[in-house]
């Protein structure tokens, strides 16, 4: 059994209700586990792909291999408890509703998104520390990097694109998740639409929390930075991989990407659908 896509809106902004009502502790706190949960998925997913993503002939393929890993992440903020903050777009539902007020949306967005942050900068830091990034004569480490410097090296508007078409699809995923009644219908419903927006190679705020600093972190290894520049990392890249392009460069326009993908083209899209008489806005 699984709730229609009608019962779905309701279901998501009462969900929003209830998000915008937790504690500023419990926001925090659930928002660093979060982000350590989709930094897990990150690192896990490059961690099985990295080979593959090295080498044009097989980067496809790589993308493939970490869009099946990556799903894990989603599945633990659901299931098992989060807040993230790219899901919370959706409570733009409740609030066009005025089911909730702006202020508790953003408390809640500034809240979850400053733990999403913490969350995976712990997991990036425990990354480097563990030598972890050493994995296949230091391709990993190098992986990390070139990944990193991609990230910072995107336009504005590329990063903007790519942050709605990422979000429209993890917004999927969890409003398919709010939909099924059991667990094996959660983890069905989130798979699919996150092995998807990963193979296609889109940008999540979150998930970049973790990719640029274990990346900003990596460089400062000679032996993970040499490795990199070998595998064809141009240097004018790997110096403009810094604390000041991750977020200028991506998480600005990636977050506003993210934005405009879960709240309108998901959440207001169905609202619009579902939730207005015809003929009214």
């Amino acid at each position: 059994m699984y709730l229609t896509p009608a019962e779905i809106c309701s279901a998501t902004i009462e969900t929003g209700v209830k998000k915008a009502a937790l504690s500023v502790k419990s926001q925090l706190i659930l928002g660093f586990l979060a982000g350590a949960f989709i930094a897990f998925a990150s690192e896990g997913s490059n961690m099985a792909a990295f080979n593959l993503l090295a080498r044009p002939e097989t980067y496809g393929l790589g993308k493939a291999m970490a869009g099946a890993i990556f799903g894990t992440g989603l599945m633990l903020v659901v299931i098992a408890g989060g807040e993230l903050f790219t899901g919370n777009t959706m409570m733009v539902g409740a609030l066009s509703e005025k089911r909730i007020n702006l202020t508790g949306l953003l408390r809640n967005w500034l809240m979850v998104y400053l733990g999403n942050f913490l969350g995976s900068v712990f997991i990036a830091w425990l990354m480097n520390v563990s030598g972890l990034f050493n994995s296949g004569d230091a391709m990993l480490g190098a992986v990390t990097i070139k990944i990193a410097a991609t990230k910072t090296g995107l336009a504005f508007g590329p990063a903007v694109a790519l942050g709605i078409m990422c979000n429209w699809l993890v917004c999927l995923a969890v409003w398919m998740a709010y939909g099924a009644k059991d667990i094996t219908g959660k983890i069905f419903g989130i798979f699919f639409p996150i092995w998807l927006f990963i193979t296609s190679g889109f940008e999540h705020s979150v998930a970049n929390m973790y990719y640029i600093p274990a990346g900003i972190m990596a460089k400062a290894n000679p032996t993970w930075l040499h490795a990199a520049v070998e595998h064809g990392l141009p240097m004018a890249k790997v110096e403009g991989l810094n604390w000041l392009t991750f977020v200028t460069k991506n998480l600005v326009p990636v977050t506003l990407g993210n934005i405009l993908g879960g709240g309108i083209f998901v959440m207001m899209a169905y609202v619009w659908a579902y939730r207005r008489p015809a003929g009214k806005s």
